[in-house]
Parts: C-alpha cells; sequence; structure tokens
C-alpha cells in the first residue's frame, strides 16, 4: 500500500460562490468527507500535493492520510470533478474508512509478460484487454495498488476471467461475491485480423503479377 498525506482545513464559506471563490484564489480545492459515524464535512485541499498525487496512479487505490486542521483522518478516493475543459479538479469527495471494516474499491488491472506471451509471440495473436480496473472488497490493510495477471503461458484464442486472477490474503472480488454468472472477461488472445485494404493490396498485387507473367 502507498503512502499518501494530504493537508486540509474544515471548508465553514459553503455553496456555489463560495467553492468558485476558492478555485479563483488557486490555492486549494474544495471537497467533502462523509461515511463512518461522522457528519459529512465541507473541507479544502492544500492544492500542489493534491495535484502531484494523483499524477500517481496508486492513489486512487490507497488509503490516504488526510490532515484537517490537524487531526488525522483516514479516507479514500470516492470521486474527483474535473473542469470540463481546463486541467483542473472542482471538486473531491473522499470516503472515511475504518480498519476493522471492508472496503469495496476499484484497482487498476497490469497485464505483465506480454512480450512473452505464446499466443502473441508464437502463435501470431493479439492482446485485447477488456478491463482495465477491478472491483475488489478488503480490510484497508490489505488493499493492493493494483492487480497483476502474467500472460506469459496464454495461448491464442484464450479468454481469460475474474476468477482467474490471483488474488491477494484478504482480498475478493465484488462481481464474484454476486455468483457466476458475474465472472467477467478482463483479456482476450485473438487472431490478428486483416483489414479490408490490405486484402485489396494483395489482391491487386497478385494481379499485376499475373499481367506482368503474361
Amino acid at each position: 500500500m502507498s503512502d499518501f498525506t494530504l493537508n486540509a482545513s474544515v471548508r465553514n464559506d459553503l455553496g456555489k460562490g463560495a467553492s468558485r471563490r476558492l478555485r479563483r484564489a488557486n490555492q486549494q480545492v474544495p471537497a467533502v468527507i462523509y461515511g463512518g459515524e461522522k457528519d459529512a464535512q465541507p473541507i479544502s485541499v492544500e492544492k500542489t500535493a493534491f495535484y502531484k498525487a494523483i499524477e500517481d496512479e496508486s492513489f486512487f487505490s490507497s488509503v490516504i492520510k488526510l490532515v484537517v486542521d490537524g487531526k488525522e483522518e483516514q479516507v479514500v478516493v470516492r470521486d474527483l470533478q474535473r473542469h470540463p475543459y481546463k486541467p483542473l479538479l472542482t471538486h473531491a469527495d473522499f470516503l472515511r474508512v475504518d480498519a476493522t471494516h471492508e472496503i469495496n474499491i476499484s484497482v487498476p488491472l497490469h497485464v505483465v509478460n506480454e512480450e512473452k506471451c505464446v499466443g502473441i509471440k508464437d502463435q501470431g495473436g493479439e492482446l485485447h484487454v477488456l478491463a482495465n480496473e477491478v472491483a475488489i472488497s478488503c480490510l484497508p490493510k490489505d488493499l493492493p495498488d493494483y492487480l497483476e495477471v502474467d500472460i506469459a503461458a496464454v495461448e491464442l484464442g484464450t479468454t481469460l476471467h475474474l476468477s482467474d486472477l490471483n488474488l491477494p490474503a484478504g482480498v475478493t472480488s465484488v462481481d464474484l461475491a454476486h455468483g457466476e454468472d458475474h465472472d467477467n472477461a478482463i483479456l482476450s488472445i485473438t487472431k490478428v485480423k486483416v483489414r479490408a485494404s490490405d486484402e485489396s493490396d494483395t489482391e491487386s498485387g497478385e494481379g499485376e503479377e499475373g499481367a506482368s507473367a503474361e
């Protein structure tokens, strides 16, 4: 699990106008913390550290230490709202987590050993990634930064599903918990499709060769 700490302060000036003023000041990002046994709390998060943190993929699947006016909260990111065309965060939602309670969260899926994959390297197939993240449930201490699927031995024509993942101890699939009907495909190795333009070029070439031979 990665280590992330963000500093924030309680936000008492509420409303859309207040949020706009906060964003225009360009120092903090309006946000809210909710969940657990406490009431929802509007806050403002220090912008520079926040923007740097979201550049790291693991930030979105980590328990974050949020220090609000000197008091620590353990949270995960639940939602980020972004400006429609500017590279700006307009609002963030954080969910409180409890060390004794499992949380549901989506973590990235990393495909490894693509260059060694039998179905690609030896059998001429191509990789199709069908899921970039997986919904899991676990205690905060067991939360992985990402899940890995090794495709070195995967052959042409194979489709891997959620049930093919080797989940870390203490981690379960949210979808599989609902039954076998939710064993969704995560990737497949299929035969490379020949484009129509390639077929036309081949036929055209064969025709020219035939004409030359005559």
